[in-house]
């Protein structure tokens, strides 16, 4: 696929969407508790570090993945729904299910793979329907 043809404010939307999604998926408010206990993660933990390195990183990852969906979804006669289908598809096909198999391996709980594999189908979904849409 032509990279040229990728709309790039779509990108970064849809990489925008992802963040903001991250931001409450994981808050205490919704799955933060369950993910920190499924990870093995102490508040102290997750208060260290560096903050400006991890949420720009992840942005950045979260613009990498964008673009790449977009490779996908450039092809003639995607649409905002059918954006947000491969968008789910993308999520829960792949992202959930790989992070299922490191799980496995790592011997993480369940509680593990759904929430972060869940955020990734709820995050994939309306990046893709954004990137299927706005072309």
């Amino acid at each position: 696929m032509d990279p040229g043809v990728i709309n790039l404010p779509a990108v970064i939307v849809a990489a925008l969407v992802g963040f903001v999604i991250g931001g409450a998926w994981y808050a205490p408010a919704l799955f933060g508790a369950a993910w920190q206990r499924a990870a093995g993660l102490d508040d102290a933990t997750v208060a260290g570090g560096n903050k400006a390195m991890i949420f720009g990183l992840a942005f950045l990852f979260l613009l990498v993945m964008a673009f790449c969906l977009a490779m996908f979804l450039a092809a003639p006669g995607v649409t905002l729904a059918s954006g947000a289908l491969y968008g789910f598809l993308t999520g829960f096909g792949w992202l959930f299910f790989a992070i299922g198999v490191v799980a496995l391996f790592e011997r993480r709980p369940w509680a593990y793979l759904l929430v972060n594999g869940g955020y990734w189908v709820v995050t994939m979904t309306p990046m893709g329907a954004i990137l299927g849409g706005w072309k």
